[in-house]
């Protein structure tokens, strides 16, 4: 069987799939606070659209969807196309990042629709600093989706907190004290230069190491076993049932073992999310492509695939697009 695999040998299980650009919220490390100019709407992908490259890519090997924005749940229907997602042969998982804000509404039939996980975007956990980071006063609406989320059973339910140096590094610890009450696992995300204002400065960045010293002062901690391709390293309290985990894409890249694509809303194959070049789907998708015009274009994209970014090196250069347009 064909595979979608690079020409380092890594083998691409999992694709991200944006459903829109468009966002409710301005957080600081996405886009700037007048926000952005978004894709017409014709030009965003259609659910058959995207249900079409998901099961050809099914046939490829790609195993777990996870949705993405933008805001996901600002797209209309969603929870539909999370239903016909789940049920393509091969698909093992469909997944969601979201801010959270639609959550209480959407969870029951997220759930119910076949999605088993959520990512929620929480960087405070005091709401006069979440309206400072996300320049919108949602901090209880967020709360209220993840209570709604548990509720609902869509576990893993994991918390999403971008650090920011002189924004909320002091907040580490309360969330590394969240994981051991509530049944979440926290993701610490380095600050990386993605943001659409240009915030981005190197000495805002909080390492992994700083992170998990700051995270140990609270408990012990020991790593446990990572699977294959996960961004986030994990660890668990020797003490406790809580779970924290570090995406330290700036401090210690893990472009090795990447096992991911993404789908951009209006239809580009991204290989990295810094990827400087774009492969247009759409093309062969409005085109008349047929569905082997199309695997082969899958296969011939992740061949193209670059061994890494080079953030903190020389010669990195910043994406043209976003966070919110590539899709996290």
């Amino acid at each position: 069987m064909d595979r979608l695999i690079d020409k380092f040998g890594r083998v691409v299980t999992k694709l991200r799939v944006s459903v829109t650009d468009r966002c409710n919220m301005r957080c600081l490390y996405c886009m700037p606070a007048e926000g952005l100019e978004w894709t017409p709407r014709e030009e965003i992908l259609t659910f058959e659209e995207i249900t079409r490259v998901v099961k050809l890519s099914a046939e490829l090997g790609i195993r777990k969807i996870r949705i993405t924005g933008g805001e996901p749940l600002l797209r209309k229907g969603v929870e539909d196309l999370v239903y016909t997602l789940s049920q393509v042969p091969g698909i093992q998982t469909v997944s969601m990042t979201t801010n959270g804000y639609f959550l209480k509404e959407k969870a029951e039939s997220l759930s119910q629709s076949g999605l088993r996980g959520i990512n929620v975007s929480l960087d405070s956990l005091k709401p006069e600093k979440f309206k400072g980071m996300t320049r919108r006063d949602y901090f209880d609406r967020v709360i209220e989706g993840i209570h709604a989320a548990e509720r609902a059973n869509l576990f893993p339910i994991k918390i999403n907190a971008v650090v920011i140096k002189g924004y909320n590094d002091n907040e580490i610890e309360d969330f590394a004290r969240l994981s051991l009450t509530k049944p979440y696992k926290i993701r610490f995300i380095e600050f990386m230069p993605l943001d659409g204002g240009d915030t981005w400065r190197k000495d805002l960045v909080v390492t992994k190491a700083e992170i998990l010293e700051r995270v140990n002062r609270v408990s012990e901690i020991v790593e446990v076993v990572n699977g294959d391709g996960d961004p986030a390293r994990r660890y668990k309290f020797k003490n406790g049932n809580g779970e924290i985990g570090v995406i330290a894409s700036v401090s210690q890249p893990f472009c090795g073992k990447c096992n991911r694509i993404r789908l951009t809303a209006d239809g580009k194959i991204m290989t990295c999310l810094f990827a400087l070049n774009e492969h247009d789907i759409k093309r062969l998708l409005r085109g008349n492509g047929t569905d082997e015009e199309i695997k082969d274009f899958l296969i011939e994209a992740v061949g193209a695939k670059w061994a890494g970014h080079l953030i903190n090196r020389p010669g990195f250069i910043k994406p043209k697009r976003s966070m919110s347009a590539i899709g996290g």
